[in-house]
């Protein structure tokens, strides 16, 4: 039965048909109408006011990310809108499935540079997977059943719907559209196999294969791939590397599992990539940082590529076999023609090179110094070996993560992957949590991106939320800082930073803190942490001038990687 509805009591209403629980938002004039209808109606949704909308925006991706499902984030016009934008990007770059609806003027004045106008419509077309300018409120019910379809099928991304004002105010009869009334010309997202002929040509490459690599990506995750990534792996003993992203698709304390590649992967990792014979790609976009220069990169291998987007395929390297179609449903299919194999030498050459870079390791070292991989591995040991969620910012802490705190278990880290965006931590650990609120969340970040966000601190205390921060402070914006030391001479440009006192700071917030300055101090800030129940900050001063290591430079192969501080060439100047 339909009934007379105005704008603004549809959008929830079309909410909670959609099943949302919570909305990440900030409100402002251009949608008055809408927060109004939620407070006059008393709807049945969790609203959580964010002090800044790109922090909004990061939230509805932490939380789409935690729980595989719709992240939805609200804003005003204008700036509201243009603030969303960073964070619209990071869903996008990462294939979070998030709608963000906007308020916009009134139809009357769109176009006149009316106050708070912007063109949002323009603006984030190409960082949206799709986008709408909502101007008649008749078209307002099936936008929105349409943005959520959108946002979660196919190879899910962030959709945004503009409303007009005077949209969210008129009034029509209203009744939840119908879904077999959609009606998207040319978006058909059917989860399928592969061709089936180019499964058997797969199935026989792998199956000659003398030196196989699996490079597993966060497309594993979202197709709930992981078990079959594993069995393929365990049938055909067939080592794992995974992306950035796609850590957590195989238990990184698993024997096949060689750990991260890329730009800060082990030597070892990276060394398997580069000598493999047969590489398979599961739902990992082959960009630069795992790479390197592409010109270089596995260049003994037969490339065979799983992925649901066929733009993926081939667009950086040239594959031999593409597989389009589902990842999970591929595997299925692949599996079965897979036979048993045991690679003994490819598996030993491996395990030389791994104790290569063990006896290199940082923690191999004997030093009574506070190094941040030191810290992020007694985290990891802490939390009873990894039984907790870990959100990064973006950074060389990123890295010393992804490095040391070993993943046995799917999405439990998340952190801004394409993008790289600074700020990311905070916001996006207060959606993880508000969408997994049983489990233990840690946020790990620089003092150089904490600050980027660092407000939305009162909306982890307003919402009683029980985040611990291991806040890695080096003074420095200190990925920027490491490259300047090695390819810039040491020209420390604009990367020192003036820091306030974070343990004051998190008091002033209402929540408890401790500074770390030595080793032995560290067990007990982080049990401390874990005992309290709410948000606990601990600040660990670190050297300002540690490093990451290994890493690959940009524009050079994988196989040249700096393993320790070693006198390199500049970088060409540009221009």
């Amino acid at each position: 039965m339909s009934e007379r509805k105005n704008g603004a009591q549809i959008v929830w209403e079309s909410l909670l048909a959609e099943g949302v629980e919570v909305v990440f938002g900030i409100p402002g004039g251009a949608t008055l109408p809408i927060y109004d209808a939620l407070a006059k109606h008393e709807y049945a949704l969790r609203h959580v006011l964010a002090t800044h909308e790109q922090g909004a925006s990061h939230m509805a991706d932490g939380y789409a990310r935690a729980t595989g499902r719709v992240g939805v984030c609200l804003a005003t016009s204008g700036p509201g809108a243009t603030n969303l934008t960073t964070g619209l990007a990071n869903a996008h770059m990462d294939s979070s499935p998030v709608v963000a609806i906007t308020g916009q003027v009134p139809t009357t004045l769109l176009g006149r540079d009316g106050f708070q106008e912007a063109d949002v419509h323009g603006v984030t077309m190409p960082i949206t997977k799709h986008n709408y300018l909502v101007t008649d409120i008749h078209e307002l019910p099936h936008v929105l059943r349409e943005a959520f379809y959108i946002a979660h099928t196919g190879r899910p991304g962030p959709v945004l719907v503009d409303i007009c004002k005077d949209v969210q105010q008129a009034e029509i009869e209203f009744k939840i559209p119908d879904s077999a009334d959609l009606d998207l010309p040319g978006y058909h997202p059917v989860l399928i196999a592969a061709d089936p002929d180019a499964i058997g040509q797969a199935a026989n490459l792998i199956n000659n294969a003398g030196q196989p690599v699996i490079v597993a990506g966060q497309g594993v995750l979202i197709a709930q791939a992981e078990a079959e990534l594993c069995q393929l792996a365990e049938k055909a003993n067939i080592p794992v590397i995974t992306t950035l992203l796609g850590v957590g698709a195989i238990p990184q304390t698993d024997p096949l599992s060689i750990g991260m590649g890329g730009m800060h992967g082990e030597a070892y990792t990276n060394n398997a990539m580069m000598e493999s014979d047969v590489l398979v790609v599961i739902g990992a976009r082959l960009d630069d940082r795992l790479t390197g220069v592409f010109g270089t990169f596995a260049s003994k291998a037969q490339i065979i590529h799983i992925d649901l987007d066929p733009a993926e395929v081939g667009k950086n390297l040239a594959t031999d076999i593409p597989l389009i179609g589902d990842a999970l449903l591929t595997l299925r299919a692949l599996l079965p023609l897979v036979e048993p194999n045991e690679h003994p030498a490819w598996l030993g050459q491996i395990a030389e090179w791994r104790t290569d870079t063990d006896f290199r390791d940082v923690l191999a070292q004997e030093t009574e110094e506070l190094v941040p991989p030191f810290i992020i591995r007694q985290l990891w040991h802490l939390t009873d070996e990894g039984n907790c969620i870990v959100v990064t910012d973006v950074g060389q802490h990123q890295m010393w993560e992804a490095q040391y705190f070993l993943h046995t278990k799917r999405r439990s880290l998340f952190t801004s992957g394409g993008l790289g965006t600074m700020g990311f931590g905070l916001p996006a650990a207060i959606g993880v949590q508000v969408g997994r609120p049983e489990e233990p969340v840690w946020l790990v970040a620089g003092d150089g991106g904490f600050q980027m966000t660092m407000a939305e601190l009162s909306t982890v205390v307003k919402e009683e939320l029980p985040i611990k921060i291991a806040l890695i402070n080096n003074r420095h914006l200190g990925m920027v800082r490491q490259w300047q030391t090695i390819f810039y001479n040491k020209r420390y440009s604009g990367t020192p930073l003036f820091n306030p006192d974070f343990v004051k700071l998190a008091d002033a917030y209402g929540m408890p803190g401790l500074a770390v300055r030595h080793k032995e101090e560290v067990e007990g800030a982080i049990r401390q942490a874990q005992a309290h129940e709410g948000p606990f900050l601990i600040e660990f001063q670190v050297d300002p001038f540690a490093d990451v290591y290994p890493m690959v430079a940009p524009g050079k192969s994988n196989a040249d990687m700096i393993r320790r501080p070693v006198p390199v060439e500049p970088l060409e100047e540009e221009g």
